[in-house]
């Protein structure tokens, strides 16, 4: 089968891997429809994050080809949806909505590497979400989005408490961000303003649900949130972008008492432990538990409540991952869909 490899910073590449194959009775075998480029990506393709012939991709929908004989919930034939996050769905930990951090929490890139055709997924069961029936095609990269970039963006307005009432800030303008927006919006937040300076962003972070754009950065950002919340700052604040600059921003930007949800992969952030400890916020982030949210995502997506399948601005075939990685790391595109 085919599969894209970055063999080292900026060096990706589509070439021959070997067929998956089931190793575990708890493993299926997907053949994926569908997949995509990940903000997450570009560190390993920056030099960031260390890459040596690494196996790129980590999103992922696709029909069930074949499973392990303990796997119970899905069957060949079905259409599924994946998290990011290997687990077993069953342990205290993913029990209590941390999925993402479960005993058994495998991270689907680099081992598995989703941008091919097959990927062998562990742990179906706890993993793997199947849809009400065989999607449409339109709804294809909505479901897609399911699998990270909605997940993430949800489990972040969440971890920010946003909701009726509440004002959210969204430090971030990619997908995340923009996904991040969409959530609020679905959990009933009284008023979003979505930090941005690009405006085909601007234009999808309002059809999201943005009543505001604020284009400030740093210190001028901080002021201009507080500008709009009458000194205070905003009650719930999304931050979705993984930088020194960033995380300052958001920790700024949020009221005292408020609530901070940190969803942006971070590199070299130091945050002063004094300037934490006087801002009197709430946080919580890290990887997001996408399967706790995967079954009501799936229903809102089936339904067509909600249509996150329009963050993706360039679509490629599988061959031309090398353009989609350089198209993303240039800003040229917010996030990219790989077809299959």
């Amino acid at each position: 089968m085919r599969g894209v490899v970055m063999y080292t910073a900026g060096d990706v590449r589509v070439e021959e891997r070997e067929d998956p194959k089931i190793i575990e009775p708890t493993d299926a075998i997907v053949k994926l429809t569908a997949t995509c480029i990940c903000g997450s990506d570009l560190w390993p393709y920056r030099g960031i994050e260390p890459a040596d012939h690494t196996l790129m991709g980590h999103e992922y929908v696709g029909l069930v080809e074949e499973v392990g004989a303990a796997v119970k919930t899905v069957k060949p034939g079905d259409f599924v949806v994946g998290s990011f996050v290997i687990s077993d769905n069953t342990c205290e930990i993913c029990q209590a909505g941390f999925q993402s951090k479960c005993v058994h929490a495998e991270f689907v890139h680099a081992g598995i590497g989703t941008q091919a055709e097959k990927a062998r997924i562990p742990l179906a069961d706890g993993t793997l979400v199947a849809t009400p029936g065989q999607p449409d095609p339109e709804l294809i990269p909505a479901l897609l989005a399911a699998s990270d970039v909605l997940g993430t963006g949800w489990f972040a307005a969440v971890a920010a408490q946003a909701g009726p009432g509440k004002t959210v800030a969204v430090v971030g303008d990619g997908a995340v961000g923009l996904m991040a927006v969409l959530a609020a919006k679905q959990l009933g937040a009284e008023r979003i303003i979505a930090m941005s300076r690009h405006p085909e962003r601007e234009k999808l972070a309002r059809y999201y649900g943005a009543t505001d754009i604020v284009e400030e950065r740093g210190e001028e950002g901080i002021a201009k949130i507080k500008e709009l919340t009458n000194g205070l700052g905003a009650h719930s604040v999304i931050e979705a972008v993984g930088t020194q600059e960033s995380f300052m921003q958001a920790v700024g930007a949020t009221r005292g008492g408020g609530h901070l949800g940190y969803v942006g992969v971070n590199y070299d952030v130091s945050i002063p432990g004094i300037e934490l400890f006087f801002a009197g916020i709430h946080t919580l982030g890290g990887p997001a538990p996408v399967r706790r949210f995967l079954p009501d995502l799936i229903q809102l997506i089936w339904d067509r409540e909600i249509d996150p399948g329009k963050v993706f601005d360039l679509t490629l075939p599988l061959d031309q991952a090398a353009e989609g990685y350089q198209a993303m790391d240039e800003r040229r595109a917010t996030k990219v869909l790989l077809t299959l």
